[in-house]
């Protein structure tokens, strides 16, 4: 209500206003506007509550499952869904990130038959790598045994079962981010599919006393059939009333070649976000494993605003791009860096206080972990000082570029959290994530300034809105 001025008396909206004015510039931004770029707010708004809701549950979930699997099986299924996670998302062969640009440029009627055959090219691509990389995934850890511990092999081999229907699900996430169905986009994948896991694994430990690493991945394949299979419907009947009539047509080559860069971005951004956990198997046991994970994963709240902002921001700044507006992508660009920036650093402070306390309702080996949050700490700030700068570069054509950067950021973590890890363990890891985050943030904020400096050619006209 305070974003939109909707529903707010007078007297209570005059009240409001005087608070809000004595908030600090950047708050007030924050809060105060209209047209677009209230819309913008309230979109961002409601992806960050969503993204909270979902972290709670998912920080609900994991503390249930450390206490119901114990640290050893946790560490399991955290390796398991590390996995999943990975390779499900480069399943999508970048399409889940170009969508972002192609459906905003194909909104208008007459390129409408392009968006169909987009959905139809993205949805088969997606699925159907799924299914391939599962069926290596699985020929890999029964052909080469000694690829794995033998504790791993069953809990894998179910998990690698949901990687179609994950991948399927990844691509309606940025499909209904660049429609701006931001609720269909993040609802399914954030909030459905660990509800259910939690239900599953709740159910299975009511019956049978307890549960095991390998009834929790039973229970995420399960739920991520089920997430994948209602996110398809609710998209499918929004999208057939829109595109009714409308033939499919295909861009093949040109869809491929901006999404093929992406799926190494999209590689290396996942290599920087988990090699950490999938180095620390070659050093340390799964209790460990689980003991980080339950770390990391604690203080990556803070990357969930920036994730917010980032949903946000990209299709504004592929609107910029498409209308040659440079100078309105700046403008964007800062408010969006000041909208990520201020949340994060209140949240940094508050997770860092309270770190201990949160880590021991994992169980009473992890609050042993609090140190490793002060590592990670300030590559997140660093991400959110940068604001959404990859975002910008990707839809601007630099995604070459970007994917250039965020592989070299990758190789850097994965050569740090292999000299670090084993003088400093956990810690040691958290390190080298967090000075790779860094590096990455600095490089493509240059980049964006210089993107921005010699702009996107010449615009038609120049707004002052945003």
């Amino acid at each position: 209500m305070v974003v939109t001025g909707q529903g707010i008396d007078t007297g209570d909206n005059d009240c409001m206003r005087g608070l809000i004015s004595r908030l600090p510039a950047p708050l007030r931004d924050l809060l105060t506007g209209d047209g677009d770029d209230a819309r913008a707010r309230s979109g961002a708004l409601l992806t960050f509550a969503i993204r909270i809701t979902s972290a709670l549950l998912a920080f609900l979930m994991q503390v249930l499952l450390a206490r119901w699997l114990g640290a050893f099986d946790f560490g399991i299924y955290t390796y398991v869904w590390v996995w999943v996670n990975v390779l499900g998302t480069l399943c999508t062969v970048g399409f889940s990130t170009s969508s972002v640009r192609f459906l905003a440029e194909y909104a208008r009627p007459h390129l409408h038959a392009f968006m169909r055959g987009f959905l139809r090219m993205g949805r088969l691509l997606s699925a159907g790598m799924g299914f391939i990389m599962a069926a290596i995934g699985i020929a890999v850890i029964h052909f080469f045994p000694s690829i794995a511990d033998n504790h791993y092999v069953l809990p894998m081999t179910i998990g690698f079962l949901s990687l179609p229907a994950f991948a399927l699900t990844d691509f309606h996430d940025g499909t209904g981010r660049a429609r701006h169905w931001f609720t269909l986009a993040f609802l399914p994948p954030y909030i459905l599919r660990p509800l259910l896991v939690l239900v599953f694994v709740g159910m299975a430990a009511l019956l049978m006393g307890r549960s095991s690493a390998t009834v929790a991945a039973i229970a995420l394949t399960l739920s991520t059939w089920v997430t994948a299979l209602v996110q398809f419907l609710l998209q499918h009947r929004k999208f057939s009333r829109e595109l009714a009539g409308a033939p499919a047509r295909y861009r093949t080559r040109q869809w491929i070649a901006v999404s093929l860069p992406l799926l190494l971005m999209d590689s290396f951004s996942l290599l920087m976000m988990n090699i950490d956990v999938l180095l620390l198997e070659l050093f340390v046991t799964p209790d460990r494993i689980a003991v980080y994970f339950a770390a990391a994963r604690t203080i990556s709240f803070i990357a969930f605003i920036h994730f917010a902002i980032v949903a946000v921001a990209m299709p504004r700044f592929a609107a910029a791009f498409a209308e040659r507006d440079a100078r309105r992508a700046a403008r964007q660009l800062k408010r969006f860096r000041m909208w990520t920036l201020w949340p994060s650093l209140a949240a940094a402070v508050f997770f860092l206080l309270t770190g201990k306390y949160i880590l021991a309702l994992f169980g009473k080996e992890f609050p042993a972990a609090w140190p490793v949050m002060f590592a990670l700490v300030s590559g997140h700030l660093a991400r959110a000082l940068a604001g959404p700068v990859q975002a910008l570069l990707v839809v601007s054509g630099r995604q070459n570029y970007t994917a250039t950067v965020t592989g070299l950021t990758a190789a850097m973590n994965i050569a740090l959290n292999l000299v670090l890890i084993p003088r400093f363990g956990l810690v040691g890891a958290g390190a080298a994530t967090a000075i790779a985050f860094a590096f990455e943030a600095l490089v493509l904020s240059i980049a964006a300034r210089r993107t921005l400096e010699k702009g996107f050619g010449e615009s038609s006209k120049a707004e002052d809105g945003t």
